[in-house]
């Protein structure tokens, strides 16, 4: 087996029902992520705020 090159540390922390931030160590600022679109409308969710969801963000990682 190769060498570690990278451990991810980050820590999930529940803002309200539907919305999580994602501190991502040694970023000070966290990504926040939510629901949009047919996500909300899959849930049946009324929300203050539109964000990407976590599904999002792993596209964006991958086509990155």
């Amino acid at each position: 087996m190769g060498d570690l090159v990278h451990r991810s540390k980050i820590c999930i922390v529940p803002e309200k029902p539907t919305v999580k931030q994602a501190f991502v160590e040694p970023f000070s600022q966290p990504i926040r992520t939510g629901v949009h679109g047919g996500v909300k409308a899959w849930y049946k969710a009324t929300v203050d705020e539109e964000l990407p969801t976590t599904i999002d963000h792993v596209v964006a990682a991958i086509g990155s």
